[in-house]
């Protein structure tokens, strides 16, 4: 294969806009990825992906921007998880998995209930090879707030993801990190919906973090390995799908879980290894 093969995908305008948002997106949800894994949120990056769609779907119907009607019904979803657990015996994930599951089940019915110009599969899997301008400019703005707001407040988010009794006694305002936390995840969300979709958004927020984890001790470089680890893995998976003709976004968590995989299996040889040598 010559160069002028290998660089044809960046010649076409939609492939360019599909690099283009994959390192806009990469950013917000690499860094939000690490605090979910920290503090056991993987379930509720799921509901809150799969719960925007009724939100899409009313926003269509009423004549707003989808954007505001997805983080209405995000925040909905996390907040009456929040409301649900701490007023039942029901524990928090099974609150979650009725929560998700009942809010994506009206969003089908509310879809295949009235006449719209948006394709299911685009809002389920997302559409990277036709982004528009206007979708990328949206994005931008919601991943530079993100990552700005994460970046400033990574201290007091780490302690409030470890350990909220402590944060709180050190006087930090633990009901505002949660929330903003909280919405963060609905609007990284919302951002990555034109790449990934609802369904595969999930792997852009637990992957990065999982396999940064594996990877290193420290906190603060595990911010940036994940921010790496995803960012090359989505423009490495938009690239390859140029060429074996897939889309771009499940090849992209298949790389993911391949990363994932090598990690895992590289710790696991790591391990051994420094128990053979103390026990020899």
């Amino acid at each position: 294969m010559d160069i002028e093969t290998l660089m044809m995908p960046f010649r076409f305008v939609f492939m360019q806009n599909a690099f283009l948002i994959s390192i806009v997106v990469s950013v917000p949800a690499a860094l939000l990825s690490c605090y979910l894994v920290m503090k056991g949120w993987a379930l509720m990056g799921d509901a809150v992906s799969h719960a925007v769609l009724p939100g899409i779907v009313l926003a269509y119907i009423i004549g707003i921007p989808l954007i505001i009607g997805a983080f209405a019904a995000g925040m909905t979803c996390a907040v009456a998880t929040g409301y649900l657990a701490g007023n039942s015996r029901v524990k928090q994930d099974t609150v979650m998995g009725v929560v998700f599951s009942g809010m994506f089940g009206i969003g089908i019915v509310l879809y295949v209930s009235v006449e719209t110009s948006a394709h299911l599969d685009h809002i389920l899997f997302g559409n990277m090879l036709g982004v528009e301008p206007h979708e990328l400019w949206t994005a931008g703005v919601i991943s530079f707030v993100v990552a700005a707001g994460i970046l400033l407040k990574w201290k007091d988010l780490l302690l409030h993801s470890f350990d909220p009794a402590q944060a709180q006694a050190s006087g930090l305002p633990v009901t505002w990190l949660h929330y903003g936390l909280l919405s963060a995840l609905s609007l990284t969300i919302v951002a990555t919906l034109t790449a990934t979709g609802l369904i595969l958004a999930i792997g852009l927020l637990i992957a990065p973090g999982a396999i940064a984890f594996l990877l290193v001790r420290n906190f603060r470089t595990m911010l940036w390995v994940s921010v790496l680890v995803c960012m090359v893995s989505m423009l490495l998976g938009t690239y390859l799908s140029f060429f074996i003709d897939s889309a771009p976004a499940p090849t992209i968590v298949l790389i993911m879980t391949v990363f994932f995989l090598v990690t895992f299996l590289r710790r696991q040889i790591l391990t051994r290894r420094a128990s053979r040598l103390l026990a020899g």
